[in-house]
């Protein structure tokens, strides 16, 4: 699965800088699975999302998708360290992320909701709402199967 430079370019365009912004370079300096930073982690869901939206023909706003993807882990902690900001990291961090993204940029409702309901279906009652959601929620449990088992790369795309 490769996407094209031209595809790498697009979803450049539609972060706007997003990924260069000073608490963005922060996800560089946390863990989220293996050795992979959270950085990293929400790159490369960034770009699975994008990738199955194009391949698969599934409709979803590239821009609200892309924008969404990118913040899904906006949390800005370490949830390794035990007396971390959030207990149940799981359960917790995707309110916070929320909460850290709508401090710092405006959301669209689409945007809002991919980042919230991203750890369905764990987080029972945040379900995603739209396709887009569906997607990131999709591309996130894969990347981080990946990111988990091989523990040294993040997921080729």
């Amino acid at each position: 699965m490769r996407l094209t430079k031209k595809e790498l370019s697009e979803i450049r365009k539609h972060l706007r800088g997003l990924n260069l912004t000073e608490e963005a370079q922060l996800m560089k300096r946390f863990i989220q699975h293996g050795r992979i930073s959270t950085y990293e982690h929400v790159l490369s869901v960034t770009r699975l999302s994008f990738y199955l939206n194009r391949r698969l023909h599934l409709g979803a706003s590239d821009s609200e998708l892309v924008r969404g993807a990118f913040l899904h882990d906006f949390y800005l902690y370490d949830w390794h360290i035990s007396d971390s900001h959030e207990r149940l990291h799981g359960f917790h961090h995707p309110s916070v992320a929320l909460k850290n993204a709508m401090r710092l940029y405006t959301l669209s409702p689409v945007e809002q909701n991919i980042i919230q309901s991203h750890m369905w279906p764990l987080t029972l009652f945040s379900l995603p709402r739209c396709r887009a959601a569906v997607i990131v929620c999709l591309a996130d449990k894969i990347c981080s199967t990946y990111e988990t088992l091989v523990r040294s790369n993040p997921f080729p795309c």
